[in-house]
């Protein structure tokens, strides 16, 4: 039983992020904009562990390493909100799940750790991956460039700055979980607030729309359940080998395909399908390595 709770614990979280989409389209149908929708969650999700931890909001103003990571989890979590509430999200998962490549990249370039022959091999089945499954069914690269979707960028964007969390936290270890958990709320708060404004500045975000119990109450449990799931990340990472973890949280991918085929009607193309076996294959390659 003691082993089996840590990887419970990631299993859910990464059951609660590979189900995300839903409640994010809800709100979107009900006419919350998921840039509002991240900015209102973080800002009770940031509320409710300032009042659980008062002392952690003087560490996160003290410490620059901690806005850094508020800057990185905020952009993750504001692009990836976006990108899966709009595009399609297996397409989505997958192409944020080039995680690992990125990973070896950043690493490269901040922490100084030359990519092994083994590393530039996970990068080439990576973006390998990357380009079944944005490369469309019939055409070239001009056609390749016209089927580009904002979605895609989001999802990308999001990946690269995951990674480059995860980065920043390994620069962080002596930091207690609070004020990091503090700081990356915030950090989304941040970015969703001010994304929702630039966006909606320039018609690409709807403004806030008028008050309805419908979104505020998916907000408000989706809040809960995000703390619930940050937390049992924590209490699972803390407990398992890094290569288990990594093992454990891509079963996110395998929940987003089979709740959108099941919730959305999703089609899984074989293109696709190709695609995503060479980014988990990279990323299995990556856990296997650690």
């Amino acid at each position: 039983m003691p082993k089996f709770l840590p990887i419970a614990a990631l299993l859910g979280n990464a059951f609660l992020w590979g189900l995300s989409w839903w409640p994010f389209r809800t709100m979107q149908g009900a006419g919350l904009h998921p840039l509002w929708a991240t900015a209102l969650m973080y800002s009770l999700a940031s509320t409710a562990l300032w009042l659980l931890r008062p002392a952690a909001l003087a560490q996160v103003l003290r410490a620059p390493g901690l806005w850094l990571l508020a800057l990185c989890a905020g952009m993750t979590n504001a692009a990836f909100n976006w990108a899966v509430s709009e595009g399609d999200v297996v397409r989505v998962v997958l192409l944020f799940y080039l995680m690992p490549a990125w990973a070896v990249l950043l690493a490269w370039r901040f922490l100084g750790e030359r990519p092994s022959p083994a590393a530039l091999l996970r990068l080439l089945l990576a973006f390998g991956g990357v380009l079944l499954v944005l490369w469309p069914a019939q055409g070239g690269l001009q056609q390749l460039a016209r089927a580009l979707h904002l979605t895609d960028a989001l999802a990308l964007l999001g990946g690269f700055m995951f990674a480059a969390t995860n980065v920043q936290l390994r620069h962080l270890q002596q930091v207690s979980a609070a004020p990091r958990m503090l700081a990356m709320f915030l950090g989304c708060l941040g970015a969703g607030l001010l994304g929702a404004l630039a966006g909606s500045s320039v018609g690409l975000v709807p403004p806030w729309p008028a008050f309805a119990w419908g979104w505020m109450g998916i907000a408000a449990l989706l809040a809960l359940a995000l703390m619930a799931g940050n937390w049992a990340l924590q209490y699972g990472a803390a407990r398992l080998p890094t290569s288990t973890t990594a093992l454990v949280m891509l079963s996110e991918v395998l929940f987003a395909s089979l709740s959108s085929v099941l919730l959305a009607g999703a089609a899984l193309a074989p293109r696709t399908l190709a695609g995503g076996a060479l980014i988990v294959l990279a990323a299995l390659l990556a856990a296997r390595r650690e």
